[in-house]
């Protein structure tokens, strides 16, 4: 047997990269997206393959694309649709389109030329006809007239953007300036025949959510007459908004709001499916903004809706998908560093675990068959079967003959005393955290440790595998690795989550402190090899800490992405949530911002610290890096600065990838002492 070896960044960036299966509708095939990077190339490449849910080796559908993406099979399973740019016919997609397929092979086609490109899609039940988003100008009528206002913006000699609205920039991108999502209904030909295609929002002030709008804001009616879609009805659209559902008759494009509450925030409508329901998520979001998504179900007899899971304290994810008789709903939801896709029954508003996490990030159902795609801090993403009477079935093996190569770390979930959130509580709230050693460890020696904080604050992983902070990457370079799930995670209940709120960074650095507490404990840590990294709001963290932790204690920090001045933080594409999480604007009330903010305590920083950030991050903008570090210099502390000028809040590219980890691990090995001499 091949000796096995430790995991590298050249073999994090090897692994292909499963998307979302879609069954057929007899649950036979799966079809799924799969991704290939390469080093060399600095670019990566996916491709459409069919999975068998009876067994059988998997087969590529698709060979001449190089980003096709988000297959959907046909209601009657003829064909299957996906987006892609493709050169066909001599002509080269500006913007992503529309292609069809047969599951038995030949040439995908283009479906239709839609200058304003297809973000994404769903089929309508009888199989001729396909609901679409594109971004349009709203003031323009016709194909022909939005098909030239976009090859004049694309040919413009003008760089500047102009605009007067709230919300114009989205994680990297700036919004289609003039343009809004609207759906499109196309008709396909028969024959020869051109498909047709027509606007259903032209000539209304309808439009679908600005950020990321994607097949989870709209559905189809089962009869395909009606489609559902949530929409913003505030005049001025922001980040923030609180959305309505409107159901509109396809063949009249009549609209009718059907569910609108001020209050409260709803989105994801699906159809039963007798088209009697639309299940939905519903927040509550006048009571507070950290409200989790709740599911609720909108009856067209009578037209009320309800909140059905209010009793059970978890957030509840898109997509809904709901059973075939109309009594249960499937969907996923977080739960303790877990994500599990659950089943919640309707008549008795019980939820109870289907698959159970790791961290299952995505799945479909059809005709009885259940397909998961799902990872661990043990797996990248596989796909799986769950058919009746029969035992879960792995139905590929794309990374398989990878990762038997390699030696990965133990993981284990433990749990320890953290901050007390009430002030009045006789204890500290139990707190978990995940961690993974190094391949071979051996609780005799010494190990250095490294901390490895979330963002979010609300998010809570722990079993799942991430390509851009990956654990067992870090732990094969020799340290344990140990990521908390402080207060303000996700996946805890309510409570725990929403206690940071306005008091950013009290709890959270207590929890990290007593879990560094619990591992000093620890006969196999190295007192004196203590680091500290994160990300996004970890790395607002590691910036915390920095101002608030007694120099020594950690040996260097890591501060990706790190929020630093929540003032100057206003330059972000999330401003209209700044009073919602600190307590108050700036302008009104700064003392309550400077005692959440990092750059406040800079007086008192001393910890070598590596900063990193991404000129293309709008979420939090590259100016907050660049302060920090040149904060860091102007105080004469050990610093040093990685900066992309074409990366994002994330680091996408594989050579940009290799040189982050690179200078993540060189940093850390600057700053480590090393184990202690014998004798």
């Amino acid at each position: 047997m091949a000796r096995k070896k430790p995991i590298t960044v050249e073999d994090l960036w090897q692994i292909e990269r499963l998307g979302v299966p879609s069954l057929s509708p007899d649950g036979a095939q799966a079809v799924v997206a799969l991704s290939r990077h390469s080093m060399e190339e600095n670019k990566a490449a996916s491709s459409l393959w069919l999975l068998s849910t009876l067994g059988g080796r998997p087969r590529p559908l698709t060979h001449c694309g190089d980003k096709d993406g988000a297959p959907r099979w046909s209601p009657h399973g003829d064909l299957i649709a996906f987006t892609a740019k493709r050169e066909q016919q001599g002509r080269k997609d500006d913007e992503s389109q529309l292609y069809l397929i047969a599951p038995d092979g030949g040439e995908a086609r283009r479906a239709a030329e839609v200058a304003t490109g297809v973000e994404a899609f769903r089929w309508c039940p009888e199989g001729r006809r396909i609901v679409f988003v594109s971004w349009v100008w709203p003031g323009l009528k016709g194909a022909k007239t939005q098909a030239a206002a976009h090859k004049a913006w694309k040919e413009r000699k003008e760089t500047g953007c102009a605009t007067s609205e709230a919300q114009y920039r989205h994680w990297d991108r700036t919004l289609p300036p003039g343009r809004v999502a609207h759906l499109h209904l196309l008709e396909l030909g028969r024959g020869n025949a051109p498909a047709k295609v027509r606007d259903l929002f032209e000539g209304t002030a309808f439009e679908l959510g600005r950020a990321d709008p994607d097949a989870n804001h709209f559905d189809i009616s089962p009869d395909g007459r009606r489609l559902v879609f949530a929409f913003d009805p505030a005049p001025e659209k922001r980040g923030d908004g609180r959305f309505a559902l409107a159901e509109m008759d396809i063949a009249s494009r009549k609209v009718t709001v059907i569910a609108r509450d001020a209050e409260w925030d709803f989105a994801t409508p699906r159809y039963s499916p007798a088209g009697d329901r639309i299940a939905f998520t519903a927040s509550h979001q006048q009571r507070k903004h950290t409200m989790p998504a709740q599911l609720a179900v909108w009856e067209r007899d009578g037209g009320a809706w309800e909140v059905q899971s209010a009793e059970w304290d978890h957030e509840v994810h898109a997509p809904l998908q709901w059973e075939d008789d109309g009594q249960a709903l499937l969907f996923c939801a977080e739960q303790k560093g877990r994500n599990h896709l659950w089943r919640f029954d309707l008549p008795d508003r019980r939820a109870e675990v289907v698959v159970a996490g790791g961290w299952v990030g995505g799945f479909d159902k059809a005709a009885g068959t259940l397909v998961t795609l799902a990872d661990s801090a043990l797996h990248p993403a596989q796909i799986s079967v769950y058919a009746a009477g029969q035992a879960p079935q792995r139905i590929e093996s794309f990374n398989d003959e990878l990762m038997d190569k390699l030696s990965l770390g133990q993981v284990d979930e433990v749990w320890f005393e953290g901050a007390r959130a009430l002030p009045d509580a006789t204890a500290g709230d139990p707190v978990q955290m995940w961690l993974v050693y190094p391949p071979g460890f051996d609780p005799k020696k010494k190990y250095p440790v490294l901390h490895n904080i979330h963002g979010g604050p609300h998010t809570g992983p722990g079993d799942n595998w991430h390509y851009r902070w990956n654990t067992q990457v870090f732990a094969a370079q020799g340290y344990v690795v140990a990521s908390v799930n402080y207060h303000g995670s996700s996946g805890f209940g309510y409570a725990f989550l929403d206690s940071i709120t306005h008091r950013w960074g009290e709890l959270e650095l207590q929890d990290i402190e007593a879990s560094t507490d619990w591992l000093l404990k620890k006969r196999w840590v190295d007192r004196k090899r203590v680091f500290a990294a994160g990300g996004s709001y970890g790395g607002y963290m590691v910036a915390w800490m920095n101002g608030h932790v007694a120099p020594g204690r950690y040996q260097a920090y890591i501060c990706h992405a790190g929020c630093f001045d929540w003032v100057g933080m206003f330059a972000d594409d999330a401003w209209v949530w700044h009073a919602k999480e600190l307590g108050a604007w700036y302008w009104d009330d700064m003392a309550r911002l400077l005692a959440q903010s990092p750059h406040a305590f800079a007086g008192a920083m001393a910890t070598p610290t590596l900063v990193i950030h991404g000129a293309l991050d709008y979420r939090v903008p590259d100016a907050q890096g660049l302060a920090y570090y040149n904060t860091l210099k102007a105080r004469g502390i050990d610093a040093r600065l990685l900066w992309f000028p074409d990366e994002n809040h994330w680091v996408l590219k594989p050579r940009n990838s290799r040189q982050w980890y690179g200078e993540f691990f060189a940093w850390l090995a600057r700053h480590d002492k090393g184990p202690p001499k014998a004798g």
